[in-house]
């Protein structure tokens, strides 16, 4: 699936790597757990979550993560921007909780990772 259409279905606002918005990715993984993240999540992925802090940029960036979705309309410090920008990680933000995310981007034939 292709990042702008994941957009599409979360009805998400991209807050940096707009370009980058025609890559692909094959699973998603959702959880404000970054240990899980760690443990569970495979690179091309998607991790959405509740947690605005640069650990997740930096979780992503060892996981292989290409883009971070902040679920029920949480906003990132411009920290955490800066940071997904220098790694070339695009961010967005949703309304959607966590749970209708998940079941949205399944129902559209997104697997979990």
């Amino acid at each position: 699936m292709r990042l702008s259409q994941v957009k599409e279905i979360l009805h998400a606002t991209v807050l940096c790597g707009e370009d980058r918005l025609e890559e692909e990715i094959q699973s998603v993984c959702g959880s404000d757990f970054l240990s899980d993240v760690l443990a569970y999540v495979h690179e091309e992925n998607l991790l959405l979550t509740g947690m605005v802090n640069p650990q997740v940029v930096r979780t992503a960036e060892m996981t292989d993560i290409k883009c971070i979705v902040f679920v029920r309309g949480k906003w990132p410090g411009e920290d955490v921007l800066s940071l997904a920008r220098e790694l070339d990680i695009v961010v967005m933000t949703t309304g959607q909780r966590m749970y209708s995310a998940c079941g949205l981007l399944y129902t559209h034939g997104l697997p979990g990772s």
